[in-house]
């Protein structure tokens, strides 16, 4: 579908590419890895035409339609949440009203005989067809889906877009790329600002309506659930792998392992041909030998290693002095801003030494709660730190709270104290700051590198309880291992709030989700909590946005509900209950309508998948396949939507 051929970029005076081609194909997933710097997010750009090559090319078919979400973007002020995302839509909208034109002028003319008269009738046909295939009736309904799978809630619709933050900008933009289903997305980055919820959501969304899809990201269990093949980025080439990234993580391995073994054997056959070469050189008798090493060694190829990032973060707290059998309790603690109540009656207990994690959606409070804990923000109820708790906090924001125009050397230098600064040299280099990046600015320095400085900020003065929001964001993946190593070594009490799956599964042992107002105590790991949430499919997320999990959680705890609604559903007026016998049968016959049209167009699609297998692959016949293809799929999406407006109007009725 999308073709890569030769292409050759330069940065700085420095090869990115290399001759690199490679093929995309219509339903590929795939993961785009390398170090810092190899170029991927460049990658990206020379895809969606915003950046040229040195030289090569990127072809692909006419009319194909491209995806693009990058790390930073804008989004228009002057408009509504629900406004703007409609502008995905801007073609169907522009059918439909040009339809609604043609009916009226239709209506308002008596020249049934006329050729202009049967003009309009073709033309209103053509344009009632499209509107079907593309489904822009159901617009509204993908759009609700689409905005609360990424965690918006219904009364975000109407809010002006300038109110967001820069995260739910963000979401703002990825909805309006996965509205318009192109042929090709492409995701830079794309969990940064996702809570868990949402990622899980966009991964079924990546995995079951999307086409081909092209990702850089740190998560590990997010790319390894989306995709099924991996490009590496390395030494300019690209190396292409028909697995996930994990699976990828280990044949890279075996590569590298195997290119050393040539590479050690070729300078050892280099090194004996010089020494023949420099034995004999002036022996006449062989003479003719050593012009044929000589020859031999210029033919010969060098044998290159790929690049191994040898440099080692070594991330060690340092020992955690004794607190307090409870570093901290929270008996009925609250938090309101104006009239809304982010969380109220939160009430827990942390151990020594425990390990725990904060998950929710964004907004919930998690992030205010350990505001709480820090005392930066008045709160109800009674929070308590346990005796001789030293607490080390990492805010979600440290990376931006520093200093651009200091250098990385003044940064520590400025917060060390007694025999450390006689050690900041060697402190900076443990952590990859060494020789010149010592004397770099803050404001050059990657995301990635502002987090490490941020994080050496937090290691300066030993602490017992460790309070981390949002560390691994800009973290490439070998960093995050590193300090979830050190966290799992650090003998005091953590509190973790992340969205990141992987990092978090083997490293906390109790899970507190905050939704719905409340704080709910889980025991056990990650993948624990999300079984027992069972939150894996769409559906779910959705019913706990529209009804708040507080609701949920009733229905899941006691029969006590049912047994109180009993007597109001008893009070039902008898036109009421015929008016629900109405909405029922309307809602039946959806579903109907429905399932006959995705039975329609699978027995075409299946007819015309028969002509093509019998030899007819003319273009009239493929461009009939791919139109019912889309046929199906909008047939499908309105039988799900039909089906569950139909579960959840028999569950009220109930």
């Amino acid at each position: 579908m999308v073709s890569i051929n030769n292409l050759s970029v330069e940065f700085s005076a420095r090869p990115l590419f290399d001759n690199v081609s490679f093929v995309v194909n219509k339903t590929d997933k795939i993961a785009l890895t390398g170090k810092n710097g190899a170029g991927k997010s460049t990658l990206l750009k020379i895809i969606a035409g915003l950046q040229q090559p040195a030289s090569g090319s990127v072809a692909m078919p006419d009319g194909l339609t491209v995806g693009y979400l990058p790390q930073q973007m804008e989004v228009a002020d002057e408009t509504t949440l629900l406004n703007e995302v409609k502008k995905s839509f801007g073609s169907q909208i522009d059918r439909q009203e040009e339809a609604d034109r043609v009916a009226s002028e239709l209506s308002e003319r008596d020249d049934y005989d006329s050729d202009s008269y049967h003009r309009l009738i073709e033309r209103l046909e053509y344009l009632n067809e499209r509107i079907a295939m593309e489904s822009a009736g159901n617009m509204d309904a993908e759009i609700e889906r689409t905005l609360l799978g990424l965690g918006f809630v219904r009364e975000d619709f109407h809010r002006p877009t300038r109110e967001f933050s820069g995260g739910w900008r963000m979401r703002v933009e990825l909805a309006k790329i996965l509205l318009r289903r192109p042929d090709i997305i492409l995701l830079d980055e794309p969990t940064n600002h996702l809570d868990i919820e949402s990622i899980q959501w966009l991964e079924q969304f990546l995995q079951q309506k999307a086409k081909a899809v092209i990702l850089v990201s740190h998560d590990r269990a997010f790319i390894d659930n989306v995709c099924k093949r991996t490009l590496e980025i390395s030494c300019g080439k690209i190396y292409d792998y028909k697995v996930n990234y994990s699976q990828f993580v280990e044949l890279r391995k075996e590569r590298v392992e195997q290119q050393m073994r040539a590479y050690e054997n070729q300078q050892k056959q280099i090194a004996d041909i010089k020494e023949f070469v420099e034995r004999f050189r002036y022996k006449p008798s062989k003479a003719a030998q050593v012009q044929s090493r000589i020859k031999q060694l210029d033919k010969m190829v060098p044998i290159e290693v790929d690049e191994v990032d040898n440099s080692r973060l070594r991330l060690k707290f340092p020992p955690a002095p004794r607190s307090g059998d409870y570093p901290l309790i929270l008996e009925n603690v609250g938090k309101a801003y104006g009239g809304h109540q982010v969380f109220d009656h939160a009430e827990f207990t942390i151990k020594r030494g425990e390990k725990v994690a904060f998950v929710g959606k964004n907004g919930e409070g998690k992030s205010t709660l350990v505001k709480c804990i820090m005392g930066e923000i008045p709160f109800t109820g009674n929070l308590r730190t346990g005796h001789n708790v030293k607490i080390g906090y990492f805010a979600q924001n440290q990376a931006q709270l520093l200093d651009g125009e200091s250098t990385v050397f003044d940064t520590i230098d400025r917060v060390a104290v007694g025999d450390v600064r006689t050690k900041i040299r060697d402190i900076l280099g443990a952590f990859m700051f060494g020789g010149e990046a010592s004397d770099k600015k803050v404001k050059v320095l990657s995301g990635g590198e502002k987090t490490r400085l941020a994080m050496i900020k937090l290691l300066l003065e030993p602490v017992n309880l460790l309070i981390l929001d949002e560390p691994t964001n800009h973290l490439d993946m070998k960093t995050k291992d590193i300090l979830k190593d050190a966290i799992r070594d650090f003998d005091g009490t953590v509190i973790v709030v992340s969205h990141d799956r992987d990092f978090l599964d083997g490293l906390v042992q109790k899970v507190y989700e905050f939704g719905g107002g409340r704080v709910r105590e889980n025991l056990g790991g990650i993948y624990d909590f999300l079984r027992s949430k069972n939150i894996s499919n769409l559906r779910d997320i959705e019913l706990s946005k529209s009804q708040g999990i507080g609701k949920a959680e009733n229905a899941d705890s006691s029969d006590g509900p049912g047994i109180q609604e009993a007597p109001k559903k008893g009070k039902i007026s008898y036109a009421e209950q015929r008016e629900r016998e109405k909405m029922l049968r309307r809602l039946r016959k959806r579903v109907e309508t429905a399932e006959a049209e995705v039975g329609n167009s699978e027995s075409g699609l299946a007819e015309i998948e028969a002509l093509i297998a019998a030899g007819d692959a003319q273009e009239k016949t493929l461009s009939k396949y791919a139109e019912m293809q889309k046929r199906l799929e909008n047939a499908m999406s309105v039988w799900e939507l039909a089906t569950m407006e139909l579960e959840e109007a028999e569950k009220e009725s109930v």
